[in-house]
């Protein structure tokens, strides 16, 4: 995908300016403070938490999650899905902003979307697209309105769909595994999927911004 591996926006705000007067800074990379990115159509900047002190909320604190179903997920989720990082999520985040082509999807039902998600993300559900609680008018729905794809009668084309990438809550969850298998059965081109397979999880213990999510 072109102009993907470009270098993240520095936002100019000094070391000084974000830390505290006891604390010390705490960058995204060295010489980066934060990211400018897009939310429902207002821009917005992407840091970490600069409280040294600040601890991961409680609930991604939970070592001992049940399996099944909350199993550990591989880093290569199928042939073809790109699994990345959160530097990486972060030049799509920046990158969705001026280009439509590409897509940053929080995979999450809405309860756990309220309690706060990666900004400049659109929320699909899982179950919207998961055929067992979903239904294929819907799900064609989303595939021609929300991703680009075209059918022609039974047919689907993929030539000039979105770059999709998809994250829910970690490498324990299925929710984006889900949606991401189902598009893949649907022939979704995997080159067009990305994975953020440390998604809230990992984005939470990183102290990144959060938003509450609709």
């Amino acid at each position: 995908m072109k102009n993907i591996l470009f270098v993240l926006a520095f936002t100019g705000m000094t070391v000084s300016g974000f830390a505290s007067e006891e604390g010390k800074p705490v960058g995204i990379v060295k010489g980066m403070m934060s990211v400018e990115v897009t939310h429902q159509g207002k821009p917005m900047n992407i840091s970490r938490n600069q409280d040294n002190k600040n601890t991961v909320k409680p609930d991604y604190a939970i070592t001992s999650r049940p399996c099944p179903p909350f199993c550990i997920r591989p880093i290569k989720l199928a042939p073809g899905i790109e699994t990345i990082g959160e530097l990486e999520m972060l030049r799509y985040l920046t990158a969705a902003s001026k280009d439509p082509s590409i897509l940053v999807i929080d995979s999450r039902t809405p309860d756990w979307v309220k309690k706060g998600t990666i900004p400049g993300s659109v929320n699909i559900p899982w179950t919207l697209l998961n055929p067992e609680t979903s239904n294929p008018l819907v799900i064609g729905e989303i595939l021609q309105e929300r991703f680009g794809a075209i059918q022609d009668e039974e047919l689907w084309d993929y030539s000039d769909v979105k770059t999709l990438v998809m994250f829910c809550n970690g490498m324990w969850c299925g929710q984006s595994p889900r949606n991401i298998l189902t598009l893949l059965k649907y022939g979704y081109p995997a080159e067009k999927i990305k994975w953020y397979r440390g998604g809230m999880q990992d984005w939470e213990v990183l102290g990144l911004t959060t938003v509450s999510g609709r």
